[in-house]
């Protein structure tokens, strides 16, 4: 048995969200400064740059997370790194390489607490389930979810979608029932969700999130013709067709 005293219960911790296993908590203030730090520390607090944290309850499920993302654990929690002999670590590594994410995911389990290590990024929790059991994710975005949850490399519509728009021909999709945490770049309130019913999303930058698996991905130039496009002013464009969601920041990132 343990007892974990003046964490969650600190009144410099606000829990901002909670989704099953997961919970997100925010730092209000940095209070460990010194005269030089203080200045920066404060003018971060008044614009919402603050340290967030998930903290997880093993007890609910077990989770896969980005390695090297654990700061601390409590109680009864093991980890081992879900890789279920040589061919399936020849696969997660493949994976990793084209997917700009770490080729090994350790998954954590137990009836403990599970805290993961502080960002100044914000942090997204969605249910998979309401991404018709598959999305999508730009490269840089995962931080954990449930080990339920199945993690696939998948190629773009088209290979010259990949080198027309200067990133790679693979996204990490993730797959199943649970829950997922992201590290956006913004916070959710600014985050803008597109629903496609069998109709098509432009967008010119990369402010693409996560999108539906459901949907056709490639990028086109945003005119029929080079001409056109020349004339428009504008090149490049990613686009999303068919049905599903788009979750979508507000500015390139």
């Amino acid at each position: 048995m343990y007892t974990i005293k003046n964490f969650l219960q600190n009144d410099d911790v606000t829990v901002l969200s909670q989704m099953g296993a997961f919970s997100v908590i925010e730092w209000k203030r940095d209070l460990s400064l010194t005269p030089e730090t203080v200045q920066n520390a404060w003018f971060c607090s008044e614009m919402n740059v603050r340290r967030r944290q998930v903290v997880v309850d093993l007890k609910q499920a077990p989770v896969t997370i980005q390695a090297g993302a654990m700061q601390w654990m409590a109680g009864d929690v093991y980890n081992d790194t879900g890789v279920k002999g040589a061919g399936d670590f020849l696969g997660k590594a493949l994976r990793g390489a084209v997917t700009n994410e770490t080729a090994i995911k350790p998954e954590y389990k137990g009836t403990g607490t599970l805290v993961l290590e502080p960002t100044y990024k914000y942090i997204i929790l969605l249910d998979v389930a309401q991404w018709g059991n598959n999305i999508v994710l730009d490269d840089g975005l995962f931080l954990a979810c449930y080990s339920s949850l199945k993690h696939t490399a998948v190629m773009r519509s088209n290979i010259s979608s990949a080198a027309a728009g200067g990133e790679g021909l693979f996204n990490l999709a993730i797959q199943g029932f649970g829950a997922l945490c992201l590290e956006s770049p913004c916070p959710q309130e600014e985050l803008i969700e597109i629903e496609l019913n069998d109709d098509v999303l432009k967008i010119d930058g990369n402010m693409a999130l996560a999108w539906s698996g459901s949907l056709q991905f490639t990028v086109e130039r945003s005119s029929k013709s080079l001409i056109g496009s020349a004339a428009s002013g504008e090149g490049l464009v990613n686009v999303y067709r068919g049905t599903g969601k788009v979750l979508m920041a507000p500015t390139s990132r």
